[in-house]
């Protein structure tokens, strides 16, 4: 299951976590000084039009609108409109045990995907539940830009084709329920994802 666009298999996951200040702040959370990295594994991709199973060990599970950068097979970057779902409760548990997000953050559906596009940053991006406008973001406004993101990542991790990056989410979060439809965009571009959550 391979996103669309990205014109190879997926590799690796990366993450970045507390990447615009306002997000940071509502959750209560110190930013960090250098970009904060967590990975996801390639079983929890949910490509447009599938079904987010919410996991039964949780009492909250949250969307964070991203904007995803992907090395292509051909060696470009490429984006792509996505959500870090996250079953906050297990997160925050995780957090004050000072263990890994995993099981809070890398859980199966937890990294939904639209198609990967040609386009260029500034990005304007929005995510609407059942209609109504829930998250909004620029690129903008994040801490660290995505060139600077890509870089450190490069330079740390090593990126290669197959490689995708969530870039941070704006302030907005909230909860997701059985029967919620979602609809997320990169705008002025065609990278849509939609899906429901069962």
């Amino acid at each position: 299951m391979n996103p669309p666009g990205l014109g190879a298999p997926l590799r690796t996951v990366y993450c970045v976590g507390r990447n615009f200040a306002a997000h940071a702040k509502e959750l209560g959370n110190p930013m960090p000084e250098q970009p904060l990295i967590f990975l996801k594994p390639a079983s929890a991709l949910l490509l447009d039009g599938g079904t987010l199973a919410l996991p039964g060990d949780s009492q909250r599970v949250d969307h964070e609108l991203e904007v995803v950068a992907g090395v292509c097979g051909d060696g470009k970057v490429r984006y792509a409109i996505g959500v870090d779902v996250t079953a906050r409760d297990l997160q925050e548990a995780a957090k004050k045990r000072g263990e890994p997000w995993t099981l809070g953050k890398g859980r199966k559906g937890f990294a939904a995907l639209g198609p990967f596009v040609d386009a260029a940053a500034p990005f304007a991006f929005t995510l609407s539940v059942n209609g109504a406008l829930r998250q909004s973001g620029d690129t903008r406004d994040m801490v660290w830009p995505i060139d600077k993101l890509l870089a450190y990542i490069d330079e740390t991790y090593g990126l290669g084709s197959g490689d995708v990056v969530y870039t941070g989410t704006p302030a907005g979060v909230a909860p997701l329920k059985p029967g919620d439809a979602v609809l997320a965009e990169l705008v002025a571009t065609k990278s849509r994802l939609s899906f429901t959550v069962g």
